[in-house]
């Protein structure tokens, strides 16, 4: 009984370890997602208030669509600084599209771009994913 007792633990490990393998992503998806700069930005000096709220959208791009390489619009980019360095948008909603890489010898093959997506209100928004 007790090689069988180790075989049925290895089963067991085995079957565990097929249900936290990382599943395969969709290659191409875009999604709207509602990001909190506030509460990203909080405690940082005025000057660098709005350089950061850029560099976290970013680094939000990238956790959320799992690419290193991360493009923003220029609407973004406007809209995040619209209000001058001191000041950035509490809220931004932006679009998330994860698309090849059109550069045959770059590092990685699929790249995030980051648009953005006017809304009248924050209220009762969600992630959605967007069918191309």
């Amino acid at each position: 009984t007790h090689h069988f007792t180790i075989k049925l633990c290895c089963l067991y490990n085995f079957i565990h370890y097929l249900k936290m393998a990382p599943k395969s992503k969709p290659d191409l998806v875009t999604r709207d997602y509602t990001i909190h700069l506030a509460k990203r930005t909080h405690k940082t000096t005025f000057k660098s208030k709005t350089p950061k709220a850029i560099k976290e959208i970013k680094k939000f791009a990238e956790t959320a669509m799992g690419t290193k390489d991360v493009r923003i619009s220029t609407d973004v980019n406007k809209f995040v600084w619209s209000q001058g360095v001191r000041n950035p948008p509490k809220r931004i909603r932006v679009r998330l599209s994860r698309k090849r890489n059109e550069d045959e010898d770059a590092d990685e093959k699929l790249y995030t771009l980051v648009e953005h997506v006017q809304v009248a209100s924050f209220k009762g928004l969600e992630t959605e994913t967007i069918d191309a």
